[in-house]
């Protein structure tokens, strides 16, 4: 099993090392021709740094992250999209995933962020570096994006690591549009588990079977050892809106999340539970409100005042 799974990796490094020295030198998107790796079972599926070979979700959609992290590509004859970078650790095999899943690397046009974390957003200056795709990113994730370095302003704060900045990350609209040839990304401001929180959807389609694809960002209320919600009711208010934002996107036909054990992603990857769910994004919102319900009685009975 480890021999397979090196092989793989050898291969894809080869074509990353040739595609990544000619970046520079953009063209036209190219189809695939190579076939996609066979999938290799992970030796931990919450690991954040371990790589894994790619998964096809559905029509134009791949997942390219580690076993613990999802990274989503999104390809289009144009050019790609990817979505978030994993942890620092983890971006070279995301780079390997890309030119395993049979797309170039340096066709990746733009790159997007869930969230300003470094297990999300950790990976995205190494992968820009070797694509030459610009990132872009709602206000709210910029500063801590061009800087690497967490804000007070996140609940997470003390508890966040750095990661490599990316200082020329531009911005994007909370309700806008990222088009690379006829690929079309909306994007959704989803905040909460992080000020910047952004969800993202499209459109993939097999033949004539097209389905609505969600990236939803997270929606857990975690904090540090000094944030309580309950001091924050402005946040708290932001958080919900989020919430409820992601209930309203619909259809929700294929919901993908940052962690891929909170959709269940791996069991559906593996045919074990359908990959499609109506009500997918309402399910999960309602999961967020609950969460940060029993965040706030959690303050109330343990804050001293």
């Amino acid at each position: 099993m480890h021999c397979r799974r090196s092989a793989w990796f050898a291969i894809a490094a080869l074509a990353l090392a040739a595609n990544a020295a000619s970046a520079s030198q953009r063209d036209d998107a190219q189809p695939a021709t190579a076939k996609p790796a066979q999938a290799m079972p992970c030796k931990d599926e919450s690991d954040w740094n371990e790589a894994t070979a790619p998964r096809h979700v559905f029509g134009n959609t791949w997942y390219v992250g580690s076993c613990g992290i999802t990274a989503v590509l999104i390809t289009s004859p144009e050019g790609h999209v990817l979505i978030d970078g994993a942890t620092e650790q983890a971006a070279d095999g995301i780079a390997r995933s890309i030119e395993a899943s049979g797309h170039r690397l340096r066709d990746v046009r733009v790159i997007l962020n869930t969230h300003e974390h470094f297990d999300h957003a950790g990976g995205i200056a190494k992968l820009q570096q070797l694509s030459g795709a610009r990132v872009l990113s709602r206000t709210a994730a910029l500063p801590v994006l061009r800087s690497g370095k967490s804000m007070r302003n996140d609940p997470q704060h003390l508890e966040l690591k750095a990661f490599p900045a990316i200082p020329d990350a531009r911005r994007i609209a909370d309700d806008g549009v990222v088009r690379v040839g006829t690929l079309t990304v909306q994007v959704h401001a989803t905040p909460g588990h992080a000020p910047g929180s952004t969800s993202f959807s499209w459109r993939s389609c097999e033949g004539t079977d097209c389905r609505q694809v969600v990236y939803a960002d997270s929606v857990s209320a975690l904090a540090d050892g000094e944030y309580l919600y309950s001091d924050h009711p402005e946040y708290r208010a932001s958080f919900e809106s989020g919430m409820q934002a992601i209930a309203d996107i619909d259809p929700c036909d294929i919901l993908l999340t940052p962690h891929p054990s909170v959709s269940a992603l791996w069991p559906r990857l593996r045919g074990e539970q359908p990959m499609a769910s109506e009500g997918a994004c309402r399910a999960l919102a309602e999961s967020g409100r609950q969460n940060l319900q029993k965040r706030l009685d959690k303050e109330s009975t343990e804050t001293p005042r």
